[in-house]
């Protein structure tokens, strides 16, 4: 089974530390995009006939911000087209601030069955600092309208005069909103985004403040019920995000939409990012690739590691050895002697110890090595 990701990049307005690829001053052209992004769907489909498909995913940008219908469209036609498992997991990301039940109607009847809401702060104040458009009683009202919904959220640590009290009380709101999942990210500034002179200046806190505040909120999550399987990614009940495992298991994905990603045998490709120069492929009946490799069986066997090495499942010793056709014990032992105090090895499979997972990427690199 392979994933679908399909990018929505409209927005309201950009966030601080936004450096994904939207545009809020281009929501008046959306229904051309939209009608683009079916002709992409549809482009695509003779090529993939012979896949099966169990996740969608409509990341952004805010894909609730552009009308209900558009999705149910993108829905349809997918099902359409492609072979889409019955019980796949479709998943909407959304901004507490941009939808109502009527909207929230159409995602639930258009097969929608898992819903990933932006709220990143439980305060108020943190929310205008970042350019939020929406409040804390935004997301406990479409809580309350996703009632009985699969619901994941986001949170962000490592935010300006942030403290480990209004950490935890964000994921309390999260937790009051009956999410069943949730995401927590260190903030990233990025080059080029408004929060990224703040981190100039010294304001955000530093790598290990951060590192602090993260083991302090995972133990929080865990004493509440949601257990980490991934470096960010929590969940109670067994609630994981299939598309998101998909990715860190390195399955095959296509993405549609500007600057969507793909992996699909063996190639790895994405679209352009340039809003203007993906409607005239499109119109043209040209793929909008701008990107394309095929990943070597080196890249894929680093690939493996470094993804398995962020989850709490780890590195499964007989999976690598049927993909590889090596002992992953023999191949790296001198590397694993010298992180030895980072992983955990036992008969089935090697995992970074808890208390390191978030400082994976130095124990990590040793394999690029």
């Amino acid at each position: 089974m392979a994933g679908i990701y399909i990018h929505i990049p409209f927005c309201k307005q950009k966030c601080t530390y936004c450096d994904f690829t939207s545009y809020p001053k281009r929501l008046n052209e959306a229904e051309a995009y939209i009608a683009c992004l079916y002709k992409e769907i549809k482009l695509r489909s003779n090529e993939l006939k012979q896949k099966s498909f169990d996740t969608i995913y409509f990341g952004g940008g805010t894909p609730s911000i552009i009308k209900p219908e558009y999705i149910a469209g993108a829905i349809k036609q997918l099902k359409n087209m492609y072979n889409i498992d019955v019980n796949s997991e479709i998943t909407l990301e959304l901004n507490p601030g941009t939808v109502d039940k009527e909207k929230i109607d159409i995602y639930k009847n258009c097969g929608i069955n898992r819903f990933s809401i932006g709220l990143q702060s439980g305060q108020n104040y943190h929310l205008q600092r970042l350019n939020r458009i929406h409040n804390t009683q935004d997301f406990i009202n479409v809580c309350n309208l996703l009632k009985g919904e699969n619901i994941s959220c986001d949170i962000l640590i490592g935010l300006q005069d942030q403290t480990q009290e209004e950490i935890n009380d964000t994921i309390d709101l999260a937790i009051k909103g009956n999410v069943s999942h949730i995401s927590m990210y260190a903030l990233k500034p990025e080059e080029g985004t408004p929060i990224f002179s703040n981190y100039l200046n010294g304001d955000l806190p530093s790598n290990d403040e951060v590192a602090d505040f993260y083991e302090t909120a995972v133990k929080y999550l865990d004493d509440k019920g949601f257990k980490r399987y991934e470096v960010s990614n929590f969940c109670k009940d067994n609630k994981y995000s299939k598309h998101n495992l998909n990715y860190w298991k390195r399955g095959e994905y296509i993405g549609f939409g500007i600057a969507a990603c793909s992996f699909i045998d063996k190639k790895r490709f994405t679209n352009t990012r340039d809003f203007d120069d993906y409607l005239k492929c499109i119109i043209s009946n040209r793929f909008p690739v701008v990107d394309n490799e095929e990943v070597t069986e080196d890249e894929a066997e680093f690939e493996y590691i470094m993804l398995a090495l962020r989850t709490s499942f780890g590195i499964v010793l007989k999976e690598f050895e049927s993909i590889f056709k090596t002992d992953f014990l023999k191949k790296y032992e001198n590397i694993i002697k010298k992180q030895a105090n980072y992983l955990e090895i036992s008969e089935n499979r090697v995992i970074i110890k808890p208390e390191y997972l978030f400082i994976q990427n130095n124990i990590i690199i040793e394999f690029l090595k």
